[in-house]
């Protein structure tokens, strides 16, 4: 579904949250103005990190309120997983 990219590296995910903690944990490496980091959404690019803007950008119209609500979604279901364990 989401997948991270950058020069060297690729790796697909399932869920948003996985996906922008991968890519976060990938900032430090991009020390290159040329170099950037990419979030897609199947074909779709949805996020990128370069060093040419100070935050991250959310490409397209309504984007980040989309992936800001799969983000809670996400968190309320890893934590009813988590509170339904012993």
């Amino acid at each position: 579904m989401f997948k991270v990219v950058t020069p060297g590296f690729s790796q697909e995910f399932e869920r948003w949250t996985d996906a922008l903690n991968t890519a976060n944990s990938l900032i430090p490496q991009c020390k290159s103005w040329t170099q950037d980091i990419r979030i897609f959404l199947f074909d779709e690019l949805v996020w990128v990190y370069s060093r040419s803007h100070k935050y991250p950008q959310y490409i397209g119209a309504g984007i980040y309120d989309r992936l800001a609500r799969l983000f809670i979604q996400e968190a309320l279901e890893e934590e009813n997983t988590n509170s339904k364990d012993p």
